[in-house]
């Protein structure tokens, strides 16, 4: 299988406001760069959106590495509990809703088709990719504002 490594990031200008992402896919050491925005967005949508986008490039099954700075992605995902709340019609432990519903259930389907495994990075702490990922979101939301 092929290995992937994938780096993203998420920024928004007030939260919400104008918001960008971006993502860096490695195979071989080839690397391809993808970004885009939303004129009022969060940055927890911007987050889910740069790992969706990232996943979506991927022709076939492959063993990926996902290096995500955020915690409600990497959480969400490696304990579960998107899963749990898609299990509960959308609803979180404490009964609340579960936000960015939509999102989830698109990554989820992505992440089902790979094997991936998530690595948790500090935001903001000298992350070759993980500081290009934000030049390529902030990038974007400025184009929106």
């Amino acid at each position: 299988m092929k290995q992937v490594d994938i780096f993203t990031d998420g920024a928004c200008s007030g939260n919400p406001g104008p918001g960008g992402w971006g993502a860096i896919l490695r195979y071989k050491g080839t690397e391809k760069e993808i970004s885009g925005g939303e004129k009022n967005t969060t940055n927890n949508r911007m987050e889910l959106t740069a790992v969706i986008e990232a996943l979506k490039l991927l022709k076939e099954k492959c063993d990926v590495t996902l290096w995500t700075d955020s915690k409600y992605v990497a959480d969400g995902l490696s304990k579960g509990w998107a899963k749990s709340w898609q299990k509960n019609g959308w609803r979180k432990s404490d009964k609340k809703p579960a936000l960015n519903p939509d999102l989830w259930e698109e990554l989820l389907e992505l992440y089902e088709l790979h094997n991936v495994t998530i690595n948790w990075i500090k935001g903001h702490n000298a992350h070759p990719e993980n500081e290009r990922c934000d030049e390529l979101a902030v990038s974007e939301w400025k184009k929106l504002s």
